[in-house]
């Protein structure tokens, strides 16, 4: 019987078990979960302090996931050392467990830069796990004073998540616009605008940069006063234990189409892993939900011998602040087109005749359409793209097309 290993309990992890069992009905998985909780949907832990959901409906997959595919889990249980040599992982319980294939799903953790005087904070938060959001949860108050560090898509769903549960929320960030990863100045403003009608205050081009009990020393020089901290710099992908056993490493984990590493019967998925981006031609790290679940099943079918692919990646977010929703997907390397109407702003990126990338801020209807088009390196002039930036429309694609994509529709 062969024996499977996986590090980590994320949307990852839940792919690799799935990609195992669609080949290996019998092999032995254990699962080695730092978190305390079964698998759950990181992404709905602002809408848990918004009231939008509950931890049952947190779940990402049933209570019988586990039992269903035959999986041991050990909750609590962090992975330390690998030694590809003997094929074994050392647990910080003192256990070692013995694999035959492993699969690295070990996610990313909080950046925090070293804030000087940070130690005399109270009442400081990261905000990335269920824990965090718990632990947040129990220091809201009506009149708290919030300062948030980070004006990204964890800051700013932190800040939508709990603008209704406190006094004042203010955001800072070292960048010039909020979400500066995956929007340009003028789509940002657009977005800043909505969070400030929603009473949300922005420093922007400055941040803290010393701290003395609830008082943030800023590089501006002014002072922010607060009561609860919430530190969203950034997150670096959990690389250490491949890197340590010998397996190169960059932002992350290294890994080819199939997932695996350079290390023998060693894979890795999800936010952890550097895969790659065909919007980009390159390999960087994509910490998306979907895309870590398809790094995960594709790395379970060849854990188990199978023979699987995951080589049309590209870096996708849908995410919405206080109703206004948005889109953006691909690399935004090359010619700017955009179309415009009342509270809709649609850019395209287009490079060498075909969709790099896409921004769509108020309207993000049939936007599946736009993301296939940059997947499948479209060539724009077979279309016709004009009337596809207006709206977008199946019509565009072959009646061959259409039935292998959408079934049957003719």
């Amino acid at each position: 019987m062969k024996r499977y290993v996986i590090i980590g309990n994320g949307t990852a992890a839940v792919g690799c078990v799935e990609g195992i069992r669609s080949l290996d009905k019998d092999g032995a998985i254990t699962v080695v979960s730092k978190e305390p909780h079964p698998v759950y949907s990181r992404p709905l832990i602002s809408y848990y302090l918004e009231g939008k959901t509950d931890l049952e409906r947190m779940k990402y997959r049933g209570d019988s996931f586990y039992d269903d595919n035959g999986c041991q889990v050990l909750y609590g249980v962090s992975a330390d050392t690998i030694d590809p040599q003997s094929q074994t992982v050392s647990l910080d319980n003192g256990e070692s467990l013995p694999y035959d294939a492993l699969c690295v799903a070990a996610g990313s953790n909080p950046f925090v830069p070293p804030f000087e005087g940070l130690e005399t904070v109270e009442k400081k938060f990261s905000f990335m796990t269920l824990d965090d959001a718990l632990a947040l949860e129990k220091e809201l108050t009506a009149n708290a004073r919030v300062l948030i560090v980070g004006a990204g898509l964890i800051g700013l769903k932190c800040a939508e998540g709990i603008h209704d549960r406190v006094g004042h929320i203010t955001v800072c960030d070292l960048a010039d616009r909020v979400l500066s990863s995956i929007l340009d100045a003028d789509c940002a403003a657009v977005v800043q605008q909505h969070l400030e009608e929603n009473g949300i205050e922005f420093l922007l081009a400055d941040t803290a940069v010393r701290f003395e009990k609830n008082t943030a020393f800023m590089k501006s020089g002014r002072t922010v006063e607060f009561d609860l901290l919430v530190l969203a710099v950034g997150v670096r992908a959990n690389t250490a234990l491949v890197k340590d056993a010998g397996g190169t490493v960059n932002r992350g984990v290294v890994v080819n189409e199939a997932m695996a590493t350079d290390l023998p019967a060693v894979w890795a998925a999800g936010d952890c892993a550097e895969g790659f981006d065909a919007s980009l031609g390159a390999n960087r790290v994509l910490a998306i939900l979907p895309n870590a679940y398809l790094q995960g099943h594709t790395a379970g079918v060849n854990m188990a011998g199978g023979s699987a692919a995951f080589d049309n990646a590209i870096p996708m977010n849908s995410i919405g602040f206080f109703g206004f929703h948005m889109m953006t997907a691909g690399s935004y390397d090359g010619e700017m087109t955009e179309e415009r109407s009342d509270g809709v702003l649609k850019r395209f990126f287009i490079k060498d005749g075909k969709l790099n990338g896409y921004i769509l801020l108020g309207a993000t209807d049939r936007a599946g359409i736009y993301t296939a088009l940059i997947r499948d390196k479209t060539p724009l002039d077979t279309i016709d793209f004009e009337m596809t930036k207006k709206a977008a429309s199946n019509m565009i694609f072959s009646r061959e097309i259409r039935r292998k994509r959408f079934g049957g529709v003719v």
